[in-house]
């Protein structure tokens, strides 16, 4: 079977439309759900709603075409499920302090973090326009983050959205290492580990007594088979012929419409710093996720 680049692009964009949702519904439910359990119940819903259509998928004959993971993948698996219990909690921290609309252009640093880490420890190549676009997403997180121009004070709950993408990024890249192989038993792995790792330490917490609302908890597994589940399956099958570093660029859409959904829903009025960081944003992911003619004459695209 054979794949186009355009298609991989594709598979890109609409996972980052798929994890739009999750910010602005996130901050809604977490009204009800403490940050840890909401990690948890996010990335188990994933886990469970992938493992049934890979039941239908199993029935069908479609999951022999995959190859499966080998201990010689091991590192990079625990690693991948390390960092994925500890940047959804960092992210549902920040957001019980930060608005939705500031936390999603935020995640937008995550391609800051993927390409510089692609770049240090894999190898992969950054070209001009890349290194544009990392550093005006870089000036627009640090615009978003500022809490008082005046004093130069960050805002913690900003800081702890960055630790998050920080960690999605060593994460992206793990994950690229894996992916040819199946992209559904790696986001079955990533949402039961995950999920049973935020869950533990839930519990450890003692966030467990905080949770009794039995319809936000279905929401939110809900949510996260959506968000996370179906986003990340896409994002793993572009990641295959994209590489870490380009799949993240297109997946950089995700932040604007998530914004967009958050204005829309809390009904907020974006303030001065948002509407500059914003536009240093597009800007950058402009540069980010388009490519000049040198690098248009790509490998072919091959399944």
């Amino acid at each position: 079977m054979k794949t186009t680049k355009s298609a991989a692009i594709l598979w890109a964009v609409l996972a980052a439309a798929l994890y739009a949702i999750s910010a602005p519904l996130s901050k809604v439910l977490l009204n009800e759900i403490p940050p840890t359990m909401m990690a948890a119940l996010l990335y188990l819903g994933a886990g469970l709603g992938m493992s049934v259509i890979g039941l239908f998928r199993n029935k069908a004959g479609r999951l022999k075409q995959e190859l499966k993971l080998t201990r010689k993948e091991m590192p990079f698996t625990v690693g991948m499920v390390a960092l994925d219990i500890a940047a959804p909690v960092l992210l549902m921290i920040g957001l019980t302090t930060t608005t939705p609309a500031t936390v999603s252009l935020l995640n937008n640093f995550e391609i800051v973090a993927t390409s510089l880490i692609a770049l240090i420890i894999f190898k992969e190549v950054i070209n001009r326009r890349l290194w544009i676009a990392i550093g005006l997403i870089t000036l627009a997180s640090v615009i978003l983050s500022v809490e008082d121009i005046g004093s130069v004070s960050f805002s913690l709950g900003s800081i702890f959205v960055l630790l998050a993408a920080v960690c999605w990024g060593l994460e992206n890249n793990f994950t690229r290492m894996l992916s040819d192989k199946d992209p559904l038993q790696i986001v079955v792995i990533k949402g039961f580990g995950s999920g049973l790792g935020s869950l533990l330490i839930s519990f450890i917490i003692g966030e467990s007594g905080d949770t009794g609302n039995v319809i936000y908890i279905l929401a939110t597994l809900l949510l996260g088979f959506v968000a996370y589940g179906l986003s990340i399956y896409l994002y793993v099958y572009a990641q295959r012929y994209l590489g870490a570093a380009k799949t993240s660029a297109y997946y950089a859409i995700s932040p604007f419409i998530g914004a967009g959904l958050s204005f829309a829903i809390f009904l907020k009025t974006p303030t001065i710093s948002f509407i500059v960081a914003l536009f240093f944003m597009i800007i950058g992911t402009y540069f980010a996720s388009t490519e000049g003619k040198a690098s248009e004459k790509n490998n072919s695209f091959e399944q």
